[in-house]
């Protein structure tokens, strides 16, 4: 089947867009952050050999006074504490006294076992507990009556 002319289709006829007016703001505009680099020479910068700067004496042995001893610092342990030392190592670390340690694992000891003991007591309840809920809850779902009833 040919067509003799393209049909046209009838289309909505949409008005133009509103002129709005331009922009009321100007666009933003940041001042980017600028620095003057500072240039700290290191500790040990020495001139060349063979080139003597101004005052060279004075700066080696300022130099060799400002380097501090270096000793290492302990840490504070109470007079009661014992030190035991690791086996082969030069650690020594350490140990609280008897009286705390035992209170420690005493205190570990009782509530993990009162934690195991809850668990399984509250377990067993449940199985126990658990079908007589069920039956009661049946028995007051049978008791109660509907409160819709379906009509046909």
């Amino acid at each position: 089947m040919e067509w003799e002319e393209i049909p046209v289709f009838p289309y909505p006829e949409l008005p133009e867009a509103p002129e709005l007016p331009g922009p009321i703001l100007d666009a933003p505009k940041a001042d980017i952050p600028t620095y003057k680099p500072l240039v700290v020479p290191p500790n040990t910068l020495r001139a060349p050999p063979g080139i003597e700067g101004i005052n060279s004496e004075a700066n080696d042995e300022e130099t060799k006074d400002t380097n501090p001893s270096v000793t290492p610092t302990t840490p504070y342990v109470p007079p009661e504490a014992q030190i035991i030392e690791v086996p082969f190592t030069d650690i020594e670390v350490p140990m609280p006294t008897t009286t705390i340690m035992t209170t420690a694992a005493t205190t570990a000891f009782i509530s993990v076992g009162a934690t195991l003991i809850g668990q399984s007591l509250f377990k067993h309840l449940v199985t126990i507990f658990k079908p007589i809920i069920k039956t009661a809850w049946s028995k007051l779902k049978k008791k109660q009556p509907e409160k819709n009833p379906k009509t046909s």
